[in-house]
């Protein structure tokens, strides 16, 4: 019988998708024709206007649900057998691997999440000798590197204490935390944790002095490689290449004398000739510098704050990596990025259920999924070319194919390693254009795997019951809007380039796919119908516009309820049907917003989860994607931009209990707060002057569309009235911001009341 490593079963429901996307697909088809049926109709410059705008709006609103639809014409979700590996390939044959940890700021990265990081994926439940971890510190700091000095030491009697009593969790902080060590002898357990503790407390205290201090420094060799910091020309930003090999496995045995994997950090020469100062420069660096060290063919990729929830991981992979008929065409197994610490409802919707979850598990029906610049294992040759035709490296060193047979602390193996990384060594090459990771975004993970997709590569999704990796989330407004704005310039540059999934994407992958693409390129454009409807009916509501189908005969029902039994009610509403357009409005709205409940609960998720995942999509409309838009025309335009930022991942203890209550967290005043708060200030005062008119003229029958977008306006946006009038902690909205938004709603209200 034949030894299974991997089955695969479509998600329950695939066909309901197909049949209810034709039908919605109508129903927009519809209500565009109800908006040039309505602009034919204009008589006034104002009519014109309003009915331009929302079809403006529709239109782009009906080109995201197409994308979105995309992810569910073939959902898979695949299951693998890693226990079943062994019985197929014994240990001595493990292909090796190289890890990829990128970091590039200790105060924003704490050391410490570095440590636990490179920790857990040393300690995989994988040959030791077939390992090797590189560290990136893009930050070029000295704090880093003593970080991962004490990290070797502690890796001595951490890697065997795991594999010893077969641990689960094998980042230690979240270990010590746990209260999975019942079964752990109590003497070997504290000895541990006292060494855990002493070697935090070490790291702690650099980084709170900013420099390494002299009586941490035991050695020579250590005190050579310090001193390369100590210079006054080295800066972050101009500073040679520094390669410190930190554990070397052919020489190196932990404390009951297996063999170690191979640790190595690296910083790449940086200075103002530097061509890519951001990710996919660093990661590149690292390809050719693991090409001449060690040129394992697989190389996973990793953030610094992603550690390694599950050691059985690697063979994971191994169960798709293995198979003969995926292999020819493999490029990548990507796995999900999940995060610990949420709040119980995921107040900023930090999870991206549907980026990391559902639409990759949409996509595995396909061609697969996109990279998402972590947990992710990609085979080596495909970043050397299409799987039918490789671009020749410019030195055999780096050529896929190469075997490495010297020692990696070998003299000219470190002479070598250091000039591929140089910050000029990419120039006049095609490295980041035709090979390694891609250049030309600041999202360089969906571009990367986007280029490796349309040369050919093929990709897989893996999402294992226990999550393979689990990082940090931001618990702040700001930063988890900061997030994405980066993130929404990054796709632009994509959109507005010659590789724009829709034309490009298509022609290389098919429409299906090209869609899928295209569907994190529209982030930013998404921005425009959301301000639309934000701001066009509830400042139309205020001077008496009425721009929906009104709502005739069901309301004045409502009206007489009172004289109806409620069985009666229900049948005088269904024979007295409503303007018919009314009833499209109806069923795209709430088809819509059911669909996509009932996604989230399909992957797990909750109802409130789902309520704030939708209600951040509204927030960053308002202020991530419109600002990206900006930011994006300042780069267009030639002016100083703020490029790259690292997301903070230090936490702090106020911030984090708020968090914990499920607070929004304002504090700070930004400009990007402002659209969104003038948007809540327009909506409230407009539901206001709504229903004291209802009251007064009963003119419910027009008003009603636009009042129950105010109304749901208001609703999504309780939190944010809490930050602006009831909270009196550091994390309420600041007043500057309030004042602001408050000019800006008289503004534009005064304006429109002008025009109109």
């Amino acid at each position: 019988m034949e030894t299974l490593l991997h089955t695969y079963n479509h998600v329950p429901g695939t066909s309901f998708n197909r049949i209810f996307a034709f039908i919605y697909t109508c129903a927009i088809l519809a209500l565009i024709y109800h908006h040039f049926l309505t602009l034919r109709h204009s008589t006034t410059i104002i009519s014109v206007v309003t009915t331009t705008s929302l079809l403006i709006s529709d239109v782009i609103l009906a080109v995201a649900w197409a994308t979105t639809t995309s992810f569910r014409l073939r959902p898979v979700l695949r299951n693998t057998y890693p226990e079943n590996f062994e019985k197929v390939i014994n240990k001595k044959d493990f292909p090796a691997m190289d890890i990829f940890i990128c970091t590039a700021d200790p105060y924003k990265e704490p050391p410490m999440n570095v440590i636990n990081t490179t920790l857990s994926l040393l300690a995989y439940d994988y040959p030791p000798e077939k390992m090797s971890v590189y560290v990136s510190d893009d930050g070029g700091s000295e704090l880093t590197l003593f970080a991962l000095m004490e990290a070797a030491k502690f890796a001595k009697i951490w890697l065997p204490f795991c594999r010893e009593n077969n641990i689960l969790d094998r980042c230690p902080e979240v270990y010590f935390s746990s209260n999975r060590h019942e079964c752990i002898e109590l003497e070997i357990h504290e000895e541990i944790k006292v060494a855990y503790k002493n070697m935090k407390t070490r790291v702690e205290n650099v980084v709170e002095r900013g420099e390494v201090c002299p009586y941490y420094i035991t050695n020579e060799p250590q005190r050579q490689a310090f001193n390369k910091y100590r210079t006054t020309e080295f800066s972050r930003t101009n500073h040679p290449t520094i390669i410190q090999v930190l554990m070397e496995s052919a020489k190196e045995n932990d404390k009951n004398g297996q063999p170690m994997p191979n640790l190595v950090y690296v910083s790449r020469e940086k200075n103002k000739n530097t061509l890519h100062n951001f990710k996919a420069g660093a990661l590149n660096s690292l390809l050719r510098v693991s090409s001449v060290m060690t040129n394992a063919p697989i190389v996973l990729t990793q953030d610094c704050d992603m550690y390694s929830n599950d050691p059985q991981t690697p063979k994971r992979a191994l169960c798709f990596i293995s198979d003969p008929l995926a292999r020819p065409k493999l490029g990548y197994v990507q796995f999900p990025q999940r995060y610990h610490g949420l709040n119980k409802d995921d107040i900023y919707g930090g999870e991206f259920l549907r980026l990391f979850v559902v639409n990759p598990v949409g996509m595995s029906g396909l061609q697969g999924p996109h990279y998402v610049g972590t947990g992710c294992f990609f085979l080596r040759r495909a970043f050397f070319g299409g799987p039918l035709l490789m671009v020749p490296p410019e030195i055999q060193e780096l050529r896929p194919d190469h075997v490495v047979e010297k020692p990696i602390t070998t003299e000219s193996i470190i002479k070598l390693a250091h000039h591929m990384a140089r910050c000029d060594y990419e120039n006049n090459t095609k490295w980041g254009f035709q090979l390694g990771f891609r250049y030309g975004s600041l999202v360089e993970d969906y571009f990367t795997g986007y280029k490796l997709q349309c040369e050919g590569w093929e990709s897989i999704f893996c999402h294992p019951s226990r999550s393979a990796f689990l990082g940090d989330v931001p618990i702040s407004l700001v930063d988890a809007i900061g997030q994405a704005k980066r993130w929404a310039i990054g796709h632009l540059d994509v959109f507005f380039s010659k590789y724009n999934p829709l034309v490009f994407g298509t022609r290389r992958m098919g429409f299906v796919m090209g869609l899928c693409y295209a569907h994190n390129v529209f982030w930013p454009i998404w921005s425009i119908p959301i301000i639309i409807y934000s701001f066009l009916p509830q400042i139309a509501l205020l001077n008496g516009l009425y721009i929906f189908p009104k709502v005739s005969f069901f309301f004045k029902t409502l009206y007489d309820i009172k004289l109806l039994y409620i069985s009666g009610f229900i049948n005088f509403f269904w024979l007295k049907v409503t303007d018919p357009w009314f009833s499209l409005y109806v069923f795209l709205i709430f088809g819509a917003y059911a669909k996509d409940s009932y996604d989230f609960k399909l992957f797990g998720s909750t109802y409130k989860r789902w309520w704030n995942d939708q209600r951040m999509w509204l927030i960053r409309g308002l202020s991530s994607y419109l600002f990206a838009f900006v930011e994006y025309t300042f780069k267009l335009l030639g002016i100083a931009t703020q490029g790259f930022n690292v997301t903070s991942k230090v936490q702090d203890d106020e911030l984090s209990k708020r968090y914990d209550q499920g607070l929004m967290e304002f504090g700070v005043h930004s400009l990007m707060f402002v659209p969104l708060t003038t948007a809540l200030i327009i909506n409230l005062f407009a539901l206001v002057i709504g229903i004291i008119r209802m009251l007064t003229v009963w003119n419910l029958e027009k008003l009603f569309v636009q009042l129950f977008i105010a109304s749901f306006g208001v609703l999504n946006s309780w939190p944010i009235y809490e930050a602006m009038v009831m909270r009196r902690d550091r994390g309420r909205m600041p007043i500057k911001t309030i004042i602001i938004s408050l000019c800006c709603a008289s503004t534009l209200c005064g304006g429109a009341s002008f025009v109109l």
